[in-house]
């Protein structure tokens, strides 16, 4: 079968440190102009992060950016990378999902994943050996809400009679569902609901056991999209323009560290370099086309976005960049 074709595109998470000197409101205001002009440069995708409770502002709701950027764009669409199931409403959820499929004209995706920071749950009260079971039963939801017929649905953490979702979704479906994994088990679980992939840790636990669990269940993989943030910084002069980049690139990990320790999860695959990288890219257009092609031919990416805007920088100060990634770089990774 022909392979899907390469979409490329940005990722936010709108982190404003509290030393940045930027209010949070021109934050917004300013990515909202960026993503009105990425989408007239040709690029397919912008996506989200999500989490919560944290100084910076990281973003905790992604729906009404969604939203109000669809108001100002006509091609990208929509998607998350990742929104954390177990902390919304599968039924609230789609009708969310609904609203914003008919204000963007079918645009809008879904990425999902069950988080792991403790303080999360904590500050949304539900324990944390609750995040599988909201988890399987949010997707088993979620699945029968796209379907757009009246269902009912009896669970450990949900129960429901009679549901059906209005507005009908413009997607025949529902918006495409994509399912994070970081193991053996959420490979499994993205195969079961035929989700497209956003592969978070080692390839040989992730991504090729979802192929095989694919393949296994009468599916074929090359119907099925797989995406990851690949970040890419294009500049002839990366001494004088990469040490802003690198130093918000460090202060934006510091957080992930610090969720993991919280966590207690065993890092040892991360810390060795086993998972599927997600370093950044760095160079003239030719080195950049040159490591992002063996990149995506490597491990069949469908999907790659790059970060926008580091924490702490200004739209503005990637804005050379980012061109060069959607003028230069990406036709180039298109056609490949």
């Amino acid at each position: 079968m022909t392979r899907l074709p390469l979409r490329l595109g940005v990722v936010y998470d709108f982190r404003n440190p509290p030393d940045s000197g930027i209010p949070t409101s021109r934050l917004y205001a300013e990515i909202l102009d960026q993503v009105a002009w990425l989408d007239t440069l040709g690029l397919d995708l912008v996506w989200f992060t999500e989490h919560h409770f944290v100084d910076d502002g990281y973003l905790p709701s992604w729906t009404p950016v969604a939203g109000a950027m669809a108001a100002r764009t006509s091609r990208v669409r929509f998607s998350s990378d990742i929104c954390l199931l177990p902390f919304s409403h599968p039924v609230r959820l789609a009708e969310d999902l609904a609203v914003l499929d008919n204000l963007s004209g079918g645009r809008i995706e879904i990425g999902v994943g069950m988080g792991y920071a403790p303080h999360e749950f904590r500050g949304f009260g539900i324990p944390l050996p609750q995040r599988l079971s909201r988890m399987e039963e949010g997707l088993e939801v979620l699945t029968r809400c796209f379907t757009g017929e009246r269902f009912s649905f009896h669970g450990t953490r949900y129960a429901f009679d009679d549901v059906v979702i209005r507005p009908r979704y413009v997607q025949a479906g529902g918006p495409p569902l994509w399912i994070a994994a970081m193991s053996a088990s959420g490979a499994a679980r993205a195969a079961r609901f035929g989700a497209h992939l956003l592969p978070q840790g080692e390839r040989a636990q992730v991504l090729d056991p979802w192929r095989e669990a694919l393949r296994a269940a009468g599916r074929s993989p090359d119907d099925r999209r797989v995406g990851i943030i690949r970040s890419c910084f294009v500049t002839d002069d990366p001494e004088r323009e990469w040490p802003a980049v690198r130093a918000a690139e460090r202060y934006r990990g510091e957080l992930y560290n610090r969720f993991f320790a919280e966590s207690g999860q065993d890092r040892s695959w991360y810390r060795a370099g086993s998972r599927i990288p997600q370093t950044w890219v760095v160079g003239g257009v030719d080195q950049c086309v040159a490591e992002l092609s063996a990149f995506i031919a490597e491990h069949g990416i469908t999907d790659l976005v790059t970060w926008a805007v580091p924490p702490g920088l200004r739209p503005e100060q990637m804005n050379r960049s980012l061109e060069r990634f959607a003028r230069e770089v990406a036709p180039r990774l298109r056609v490949k």
